[in-house]
């Protein structure tokens, strides 16, 4: 529900806050004063265009923001909308949204939800779950053939059907799609299967494996430096053991010269030690370089042969534009790809199978589905039709009109409700009847009927008091109090009917300060809502059979 608005340099309304209640909210007050303007602006809220003319003359931009209370029947689709748009919850968890439009001159906007920059489509998407407008130039939801659906199927209890309804038709829609993948590689799959089979008999000729171009680079680079790798070993031998004055032989010079010392100072005994082990390290470095000389080989042979492979590899892996690694694994895939399409036939035979069998299973349900509409359609049109006889329509007639659809994830139906406003007429869509006080009569019928089953927090009305006065009134009256019981209601009106039966009155009126004309919107006391209540009914000049007129009307109503 709505639960806070405040509106800014929005036309007259400078700067107004209201705080609406639960239930029956009337807005009453003379012509012109501004009641529109916040209808307006609450539609705003709920994602509608906004014209470039709002901003207030001197300003620079009209703001509009509410907090809204998210009713338990809206909790889950506003919190998914809140996911998919990469949106924050409310501060009090996902109990609240707060909402701002800015308008700036000129028309452009922009649009925050939770203090998160948005757009004001995705504000609609939220907007039909916050409020649902009705007026003499507006009509939204109730008259949205796309809708019509839905709310048959809220009305009639279908949730869990409609959940059931929609895991079998993804079922059955991803098994046609992957017929359809499947039979459109039919044209190319023999010469995919050709291909496949060139390339699988290259690689699989090649017997290539994972690392070896690394291993071979390796010994390649060993075999074509065995010259100068054979003329260091040799150097180094030399200097280790292999010429007079090598360090073998300085190092045992230097031991002989320790050992001799050893008995005149005891401390060179470790430096001795140290000296022993170093002449030991030369000799056996001495020895590996001896072993390595003799491992080198120059084998012109084994260096083509290396090469002779690493071009294969190198023209395969460019071939392929991958390292040798991946095109190991390609190896896999391909042989994974080649087998599927062997087994093309029995593929598709399978697949067929499955797509019959869970079309079946979806269209049982779709059939299902279409009992319990026809069922809960039967039951509407007998619902409407009284509320509509109270109302001073007693020869209308509501009627929820049928169509075969393909079969998709909310079955086979198309619904839309249709009305035919006298006897005789034919039955048209909700949009095209013509006159609006009958207009916003059906919508009151509707909504009266459909309150528990509409998902949407709030309901505003704007004069849909239009067209009709005395006893019919007084039946709108009550019949909007009845849907405030379940839902919140805004309701701007000029019958003193219709006010008498709200929970909370607010009186809107305008006056002129310092050459400018400003909105004021305050919420009456029970003496102020008299005083309102007798003004809608005497006129400028209240007389005493006026207020005691208001008085009796506000005792009934109460009652």
């Amino acid at each position: 529900m709505l639960r806070h608005l405040r509106v800014t340099n929005f036309a007259i309304l400078s700067d107004v806050s209201i705080e609406f209640d639960h239930g029956f909210n009337a807005l009453t007050g003379e012509t012109g004063a501004g009641k529109s303007l916040i209808v307006e602006a609450v539609n705003l809220l709920r994602g509608g265009r906004a014209s470039a003319d709002i901003p207030r003359a001197g300003a620079e931009q009209a703001v509009v923001e509410a907090i809204f209370e998210v009713t338990e029947w809206i909790r889950e689709p506003i919190r998914s909308l809140l996911a998919d748009g990469g949106l924050p919850l409310g501060e009090e968890c996902d109990d609240e949204l707060l909402v701002r439009r800015v308008i700036h001159r000129g028309g452009r906007s922009r649009t925050y939800i939770n203090g998160a920059l948005t757009t004001a489509g995705r504000l609609a998407d939220m907007g039909g779950y916050l409020v649902d407008l009705s007026g003499q130039h507006q009509h939204q939801g109730l008259v949205d053939p796309k809708k019509h659906r839905s709310i048959l199927d809220s009305f009639a209890d279908n949730a869990k059907l409609l959940a059931q309804m929609h895991a079998a038709y993804e079922k059955f829609s991803n098994a046609r799609a992957a017929l359809r993948e499947l039979e459109s590689d039919e044209s190319s799959r023999s010469e995919r299967l050709d291909y496949l089979r060139f390339q699988l008999e290259e690689l699989r000729e090649a017997e290539l494996v994972s690392g070896e171009d690394v291993v071979l680079e390796k010994e390649r680079a060993v075999l074509a430096s065995v010259d100068k790798l054979h003329a260091a070993a040799a150097e180094v031998e030399s200097q280790l053991y292999g010429t007079d004055g090598s360090a073998v032989d300085r190092l045992n010079i230097a031991a002989k010269a320790l050992e001799s010392s050893i008995s005149l100072d005891g401390s060179l005994a470790d430096c001795y030690q140290l000296v022993g082990e170093a002449r030991t390290l030369a000799e056996e470095a001495a020895r590996s370089i001896q072993h390595y000389v003799g491992t080198l080989d120059a084998d012109p042979g084994r260096l083509a042969v290396i090469d002779d492979r690493l071009d294969v590899i190198r023209r395969l892996t460019r071939k392929h534009a991958c390292t040798l690694d991946a095109l190991v694994a390609k190896v896999e895939q391909l042989e994974g790809e080649l087998h599927d399409l062997d087994t093309h036939d029995e593929r598709l035979a399978d697949l067929q199978k499955v797509v019959t069998t869970t079309e079946n299973a979806a269209k049982k349900i779709a059939t299902s589905l279409r009992k319990r509409r026809k069922k809960a359609a039967a039951k509407l049109e007998g619902a409407v039709c009284p509320a509509l006889t109270e109302l001073g329509m007693p020869s209308a007639t509501l009627i929820c009109h049928f169509e075969n659809s393909n079969l998709g994830a909310d079955g086979t139906d198309r619904v839309e409700l249709l009305l035919a406003a006298n006897t005789g007429e034919t039955a048209k869509p909700l949009s095209r009847v013509a006159s609006g006080g009958e207009l916003s009569r059906i919508m009151l019928a509707l909504k009266l009927v459909l309150r528990r089953a509409d998902t949407v927090s709030s309901y505003v009305f704007d004069e849909v008091d239009t067209g009709i006065g005395g006893g019919i009134a007084e039946v709108v009256g009550a019949q909007i109090r009845q849907v405030a019981n379940e839902r919140q209601v805004l309701c701007v009106t000029h019958l003193p009917q219709i006010a008498a039966f709200a929970d909370v009155h607010f009186h809107v009126s305008k006056s002129e300060a310092g050459g400018r004309t400003e909105t004021c919107v305050r919420r009456l006391t029970d003496k102020q809502r008299l005083a309102e209540t007798a003004r809608m009914v005497g006129g400028v000049k209240v007389s005493a059979q006026a207020k005691a007129h208001a008085k009796a009307m506000l005792a009934a109503a109460r009652s």
